[in-house]
C-alpha cells in the first residue's frame, strides 16, 4: 500500500486565501474604518497571514510602524476582531469567514539578530583571515575551445 505523504508547507490555496485576507485587513486598517483611539494613532502593517488547512482560522502577524506600543495595538485588534472579521468577509468571497487571530510579527527582530551576528567581531575576523575567493577564479585565463 502507498503511504499518504503529508505536505511540508501550506498549500497554494492556503497561500492565495491568506494573501487575499492580508490585503483586506491592510485596507480596513489603512482606511480607518474602525473607530479606536489606539488604532487611529498607529499605522499598522500586516506583513503576513497564515491560514489553517481548513481555511477557518487566519493568523495575522501585525506590527505597528516603528515597533512602538505593540501590546496595546494587538489588544485593540483583538477587541475589534468581530468587526474586522465582518469587513474581511465582505471583501473576500469565501464560503466561511475565517476567525481572526492577531500575533506580533517577529521577523523584524530575527532580521536584526542576524544582522547583529554578521557584524560581530568574530565574523569580521573570520572574513578577514579567510583565503580570498578571488584567487580561486581566474577570469583572465584563456578558455580552451
Amino acid at each position: 500500500m502507498a503511504q499518504k505523504q503529508t505536505p511540508s508547507g501550506p498549500s497554494q490555496r492556503q497561500q492565495r486565501v491568506a494573501e487575499l485576507i492580508r490585503h483586506a485587513l491592510a485596507e480596513v486598517l489603512q482606511r480607518g474604518d474602525i473607530q479606536d483611539p489606539v488604532l487611529g494613532s498607529h499605522v499598522v502593517t500586516v506583513p503576513e497571514v497564515r491560514m489553517s488547512p481548513d481555511l477557518k482560522l487566519a493568523t495575522a502577524y501585525v506590527m505597528p510602524l516603528g515597533g512602538q506600543d505593540e501590546a496595546p495595538v494587538i489588544a485593540a485588534l483583538e477587541r475589534h476582531k468581530k468587526i474586522l472579521r465582518q469587513e474581511v468577509a465582505r471583501r473576500v468571497n469565501l464560503k466561511y469567514a475565517p476567525d481572526l487571530r492577531f500575533r506580533r510579527d517577529e521577523t523584524f527582530d530575527e532580521a536584526a539578530r542576524i544582522d547583529q551576528l554578521l557584524r560581530s567581531e568574530k565574523v569580521q575576523r573570520d572574513l578577514e583571515s579567510a583565503p580570498g575567493a578571488d584567487d580561486e577564479a581566474e577570469p583572465d585565463s584563456p578558455s580552451r575551445d
